[in-house]
């Protein structure tokens, strides 16, 4: 059945369209444009149209429609010639109203659990997720991404370690066995005395609490506990905390993309590879992630973002599948997905999506 509003499916808003402004011969027309643009790529003529119509209409008649569509913006012309492909628009009213969306056969849901839990036997959170990622990846044919909030690690263990006269190294553990490392600048004439008495202090209030907690806990008991530390210990730790807490501006997070050379496949043209290298960079720079996170924090189930709609991606003329996951807590701690083509096989990835991200809360959790 077509996507309603008590599926997963949560679409972004673009202009007001609506199924009664296309009659029963422009829905079937549209369906069939676009349908068929999803699975080749290629521009669809009227006269291919109307042999895989179930109603009787000549091409000319077919033209006529299409030429209604693209007057209200769901089609397009690439070339005088050439046949119509939908729009930025058209795709999303195509989502919206008339996309049919399944489920997972039973061999997709038995190869995600399998290749999921199997992760989890590293007891690396981040293994699960780069599992997650690569699975998605290779179902798809697209890229599988991962985003999650490096400050909701729950720490085991720190400790400072000297590198340099005046820089430690900041040794961080977390529950799930990862290891974290970030360097600090050490105040001149520090004693290897203050790193130890800095990491026994932390240790004894850190346990099981994110990086988010720890640093509110400290900040309100600093006071009272000024005269158990040492005044240049006491420096390490504000230190720590002022490079903790600043990771989200300049680090929105941890970024995991597999399969990226899935988008390198059938690119026809200078301009499509031209947008793949841009999509890349965007990628690598981590670009509008902190928007991601705010959208995927606005509500359950899956959202979808095609082409340059809220300016995610905005060069790369690709599309976005994402849903949030959690923590045992149910706090969303993250986003996973999917990056393809605008022509990406919606119908089968929003499914693998909601369901692989259902599944990582619970393995996670």
């Amino acid at each position: 059945m077509a996507a309603e509003a008590g599926s997963p499916v949560r679409p972004t808003e673009t202009r007001a369209l609506s199924l009664s402004d296309l009659d029963k011969r422009s829905r079937e027309i549209f369906r069939a444009i676009v349908e068929t643009y999803l699975e080749t790529g290629e521009p669809v003529g009227s006269r291919n149209v109307s042999r895989n119509l179930t109603m009787s209409l000549s091409p000319a008649s077919v033209r006529n429609v299409m030429s209604d569509l693209e007057h209200m913006g769901l089609l397009h012309s690439p070339h005088t010639s050439a046949g119509r492909l939908p729009t930025e628009i058209g795709l999303r009213f195509f989502v919206d109203a008339l996309l049919e969306v399944g489920d997972l056969t039973q061999e997709e849901r038995q190869q995600i659990d399998v290749q999921v839990r199997a992760s989890q036997r590293a007891n690396s959170a981040e293994q699960v997720l780069t599992e997650a990622s690569q699975m998605l990846s290779g179902l798809s044919m697209g890229a599988g991404v991962v985003l999650t909030h490096k400050t909701d690690m729950r720490l085991k263990h720190i400790e400072f370690v000297r590198i340099e006269p005046l820089k430690a190294l900041v040794v961080m553990v977390s529950d799930d066995g990862s290891v974290e490392n970030r360097v600090l600048d050490l105040p001149p004439n520090l004693p290897a005395s203050a790193l130890v008495e800095a990491s026994n202090y932390l240790n004894a209030q850190i346990q099981g609490k994110t990086l988010s907690e720890i640093r509110k806990e400290l900040e309100r008991v600093r006071d009272a506990d000024q005269a158990e530390l040492d005044q240049l210990s006491q420096k390490v730790i504000d230190t720590g905390l002022a490079v903790w807490g600043g990771e989200s501006a300049s680090d929105p997070g941890t970024l995991i993309v597999r399969g990226r050379s899935n988008l390198l496949t059938d690119l026809d043209a200078v301009e499509d590879l031209e947008r793949i290298r841009l999509l890349f960079d965007d990628l690598e720079n981590k670009k509008d992630l902190i928007q991601l996170l705010g959208l995927a924090e606005k509500g359950d189930g899956v959202r979808i973002f095609i082409g340059s709609e809220n300016n995610l991606f905005s060069l790369s003329g690709s599309s976005l599948v994402v849903s949030p996951y959690r923590d045992s807590n149910q706090r969303i701690v993250g986003v996973l997905g999917v990056i393809g083509p605008t022509r990406l096989n919606y119908a089968r990835v929003i499914p693998m999506v909601d369901y692989t991200a259902r599944l990582v809360s619970r393995v996670l959790g």
